[in-house]
C-alpha cells in the first residue's frame, strides 16, 4: 500500500483532488472512479522533510475572519457550498489552512453538515465558531453568521492590535534598556576600573558599587543570558499550566497602569461573545460556557463560570453577573435592561462598543504617560553608569589642581 496524489472532476464540474492509499494508481482510479470522479492526474507522493517547529500549525484570526466574510459572500451569492470551499482553498496561501478547508470539503462532499466538519478542527473552528455555523446551517442563515462571525473576530483583531501597541513600546525600550546596561557592565566599566587602578584615584561608594556590579556581570555573564533567555521560556511555559495562568492573569489584573487596561479588553470579548451568541440563536447555559473559555483571563472565565451555574439553578443573568461574577455596575445594569426589554443581546452589543472605546482611550493615555516615563528611566539607568564612571576622574583634577 501507498499513498498516491490525484486530481480529478466530480459529477458537479468542480475540481477535486487530495491524497489515498492504494494498492497502485490503477486501484486508485478504479475506486474513484465508483464514486463519479474523473481522474485527470494520479501520482505516488513523495517523501516529506518536516521540521516540527518550523511547519506552521495554526491559522491567525485575521486569515480566518477574511474566510469567514469571502464564505458568506459566496453562499449569499447562492454559489453551492462545496464549489465556495474549493474557490477558498485555491485562495488562500496558508498551506495548513488549506489542508484543512481541502478537508472540510471532503466531509461536505460525503454528507458531512458544515459544523460536523469544522468541529473536526477545533485549534481553528473554536466552540463559539461551530455553535453559530450550527445554528446558520438550521435556520436557513448560514451566510448571515459567518457574516456576524467575521464582524465578532475583526473586533477582537483589533482588540488584539490595541493590546500589542501598547504592550509593544514599554517591552522593547525596557529590553533595550538592560541589553545596553549589562554589556556597558560587560565591556565598558572594566575599562574605566583598570584605568582607575593604575592611577590609583580614590573612587566614591557610587564607582565602588558599579564596579562591584560590573565584577558580578563579567563572572556570571553566561548565566545572566541564560536566565534571560530562560525566562522568556518558563513565562511561555507558565501560560500553558493551570497553576501558571491564574498567577499570570491574576497579576494582569493588578498591574499599575495596564490592569486596568487588561480588565477592559477582557470585559469587551466577554460581552461581544455572549451578545453575538445570543443574537445567533444558541441557548443561555451553552453561551455563557463558551463565552467563559472566550474570556482570555482565567480569573474573569471562573467569574463566568460560578454566575453560570447560578443561572442554571433559576438566578436572573443581572443577580448571577452582580453576586458571582462580581462585574461592574454599568455592565451588570445593562444587562437587568436587557433582560427586562427582551433585548439582551442589543444591550450586550452597546456594552461591548463602549469598551472597545475605553480600550482604545486607554492605550492613547497609556503610550502618553509611558513615553516620558521610559525615557527617564532609560536616562537614570545610563546617567548612573557613565556619571559614576567620570566621579573618579573628578576627584583626580579636585586633587592635581
Amino acid at each position: 500500500m501507498a499513498v498516491f496524489v490525484w486530481k480529478g472532476k466530480n459529477r458537479f464540474g468542480d475540481d477535486v483532488g487530495g491524497e489515498r492509499v492504494s494498492k497502485s494508481s490503477v486501484d486508485l482510479t478504479r475506486i474513484l472512479r465508483g464514486e463519479q470522479i474523473t481522474v485527470t492526474d494520479v501520482k505516488r507522493k513523495g517523501i516529506e522533510i518536516k521540521i516540527p517547529f518550523l511547519t506552521k500549525q495554526s491559522v491567525p484570526l485575521k486569515e480566518l475572519c477574511i474566510y469567514s466574510r469571502q464564505l458568506s459572500v459566496l453562499i449569499d451569492a447562492d454559489l453551492p457550498l462545496i464549489q465556495s470551499l474549493t474557490m477558498l482553498s485555491k485562495m488562500t496561501k496558508n498551506k495548513f489552512f488549506k489542508s484543512v478547508i481541502i478537508n472540510i470539503r471532503k466531509d461536505v462532499e460525503a454528507g458531512s453538515t458544515l459544523n460536523q466538519a469544522k468541529k473536526k478542527y477545533p485549534k481553528v473552528f473554536d466552540d463559539l465558531y461551530c455553535n453559530l455555523v450550527a445554528s446558520g446551517e438550521q435556520s436557513g442563515s448560514l451566510d448571515v453568521m459567518l457574516m456576524r462571525l467575521a464582524d465578532y473576530q475583526e473586533q477582537i483583531v483589533k482588540l488584539k492590535a490595541q493590546i500589542k501597541q501598547a504592550m509593544a513600546y514599554p517591552v522593547v525600550i525596557f529590553a533595550f534598556s538592560i541589553i545596553v546596561t549589562i554589556f556597558m557592565l560587560w565591556k565598558i566599566v572594566p575599562t574605566f576600573s583598570r584605568i582607575f587602578i593604575e592611577l590609583g584615584a580614590d573612587m566614591p561608594s557610587l564607582t565602588l558599587f558599579i564596579l562591584a556590579l560590573s565584577g558580578f556581570v563579567q563572572k556570571y555573564i553566561v548565566f545572566i543570558f541564560g536566565g534571560l533567555i530562560g525566562s522568556v521560556f518558563l513565562y511561555r511555559y507558565a501560560k500553558t499550566t493551570g497553576q501558571g495562568r491564574r498567577v499570570l492573569d491574576q497579576a494582569k489584573l493588578k498591574m499599575p497602569l495596564f490592569g486596568g487596561l487588561f480588565e477592559k479588553v477582557a470585559l469587551s470579548r466577554i460581552t461581544r461573545t455572549l451578545s453575538t451568541l445570543l443574537n445567533g440563536g444558541v441557548p443561555m447555559m451553552e453561551s455563557l460556557k463558551i463565552t467563559s473559555s472566550t474570556a482570555g483571563n482565567v480569573i474573569l472565565e471562573r467569574r463566568i463560570n460560578e454566575a453560570r451555574t447560578m443561572v442554571s439553578e433559576g438566578s436572573s443573568l443581572i443577580d448571577a453577573f452582580r453576586e458571582k461574577g462580581r462585574l461592574p455596575l454599568m455592565l451588570t445594569q445593562m444587562v437587568g435592561v436587557g433582560e427586562a426589554t427582551g433585548n439582551l443581546d442589543a444591550m450586550l452589543s452597546k456594552v461591548a462598543d463602549f469598551y472597545d472605546n475605553e480600550v482604545e482611550t486607554a492605550v492613547g493615555a497609556l503610550l502618553s504617560v509611558l513615553e516620558p516615563v521610559l525615557l527617564i528611566f532609560v536616562g537614570l539607568l545610563i546617567g548612573t553608569i557613565v556619571i559614576s564612571m567620570y566621579l573618579p576622574v573628578f576627584s583626580m583634577m579636585q586633587q592635581v589642581g
